[in-house]
């Protein structure tokens, strides 16, 4: 099997550093650890100019859509790492899925007004990606072995150079408060309905959103650092649109990883506050880890995702290794819980996003009916927010994030989604609390540079 090529180049901590010298590259992309510290962070992963462009068409299929995307993959070619070279990406898919490709997989109501003309999903057919290893402190350039020559040298010129000062940026500021497209009465009513359908048997949980916008000018890139600087995740990400807008995600919550075949979902179900010194901190901590409504919430969506993973799986190889674990952001403690899987020998990543798209944790339980309550009740589109960022390789190795925690800044608007899963004894207040506790640091964070 062809080889790829890797060149080490200086390790840094920071893809900013090496983003900089891209990011007005058309496609370029950042997935982005956070920081070493954060859970779960190892790997940085950027790249730009891919060689193909791809985006469903009108009335695709997302069978269809994922099928001309394994034609991409398989005309780019297999293509292994060097002997002890252990690197996620070897040459393949960056891109997004919004929330509302869904609609593509099954068949949903159209009741949310469209109001930001965001596409279902785009992906771009990358021949070369720089990574930084967090564990092993490197940063390495990889090349595809179909990527032209002249191509790799310019690249290693590019990177290799002193990157002298940064490019200026025009300020980021927002020319007005963020604020929120549904009132607390209206988010109270929708609670109520929801509540009714849980009564009558509908459904057992619905994730139920809202978004919070202002207007912006400047340059999104700087709004990302920022961001970064203030709620690090595991699962970060920025997309340069092609409008001149960007997609920020500070998401710390992965979809679906596969490796070697082997499948991992992390979903994310029950929040509590960080606290404003250490006691209060660890009380809402075991607040958490103690809550009934929060474990069922989380169970719900569990064995939810058992079952997405079933449809694609190696028949008994679907486990949940880890069930209501703690982990803590800047903001907030979630209980998080993990469920594994081997691929079935006819199944490959895309089968198996098919399968389970748009996450569990971020529609409800069962999934269709919960995604047609939120059709009716949330009264705009999702967008970005709750979809996917993610990779995946000619190797078929795959890592995915929902993208919770998420901004789209596009048409001099900057748009923000906070949710959270509804059951039968949730409280409004205390809902419609924890859906801004949830983004409060990002948008304070952005207020704050205006």
């Amino acid at each position: 099997m062809p080889t790829c090529l890797v060149h080490g180049l200086p390790y840094q901590a920071d893809p900013a550093v090496y983003f900089q010298a891209v990011r007005h590259a058309p496609g370029a992309m950042l997935l982005d650890a956070g920081r070493p510290v954060a859970a779960r962070g190892r790997f940085d992963l950027l790249s730009a100019w891919p060689l193909a462009e791809l985006a469903p068409g009108q009335g695709e299929s997302g069978a269809a859509f994922f099928a001309r995307l394994r034609e991409q993959l398989a005309a780019l070619g297999l293509a292994e790492m060097p002997p002890g070279v252990e690197l996620p990406f070897a040459g393949g898919l960056l891109g997004y899925l919004a929330y509302d490709f869904g609609r593509r997989i099954e068949a949903l109501p159209e009741q949310a007004r469209d109001d930001l003309g965001f596409g279902d999903a785009v992906f771009g057919l990358y021949g070369w990606a720089l990574i930084s290893d967090h564990q092993a402190r490197t940063s390495q350039l990889v090349f595809h072995p179909a990527l032209p020559a002249a191509e790799q040298a310019r690249l290693l010129a590019l990177f290799e150079q002193p990157s002298g000062e940064p490019q200026e940026q025009a300020p980021f500021a927002l020319l007005a408060p963020f604020r929120a497209n549904i009132d607390q009465q209206r988010y109270a009513e929708a609670i109520g309905r929801i509540q009714t359908y849980i009564a009558s048997g509908d459904c057992y949980q619905v994730n139920y959103a809202q978004r919070f916008q202002a207007p912006y000018q400047g340059d999104a890139w700087q709004a990302y650092g920022a961001l970064r600087a203030a709620c690090p995740t595991p699962f970060s990400g920025y997309l340069s649109l092609p409008d001149g807008g960007a997609l920020l995600s500070l998401s710390p919550e992965r979809f679906m990883r596969v490796s070697g075949g082997q499948v991992e979902t992390r979903p994310i179900k029950g929040t509590q506050p960080r606290g404003r010194d250490e006691r209060e901190d660890a009380h809402n901590a075991q607040v958490l880890l103690a809550s009934p409504k929060d474990r069922a919430e989380n169970l719900m969506i569990v064995d939810l995702l058992r079952n997405d993973l079933g449809r694609t799986c190696r028949i008994g190889s679907v486990r949940v290794p880890e069930l209501f674990a703690l982990e803590s952001y800047p903001n907030v403690h979630h209980l998080v819980s993990a469920v594994t899987g081997e691929l079935a020998v006819d199944k490959d990543a895309l089968d198996l996003l098919l399968g389970a798209f748009p996450g569990g944790s971020i529609t409800g339980a069962p999934k269709i009916r919960a995604m047609q309550i939120i059709d009716e009740l949330e009264p705009t589109r999702r967008g970005p927010y709750c979809g996917s960022l993610l990779y995946l390789d000619v190797r078929g190795e795959m890592d995915s994030s929902i993208a919770i925690r998420s901004l789209l800044a596009k048409d001099g608007v900057i748009s923000c989604w906070g949710g959270g899963g509804i059951v039968a004894d949730s409280a409004w207040q205390a809902e419609y609390q924890e859906s801004v506790t949830k983004v409060q640091v990002l948008l304070s964070t952005l207020e704050r540079l205006s």
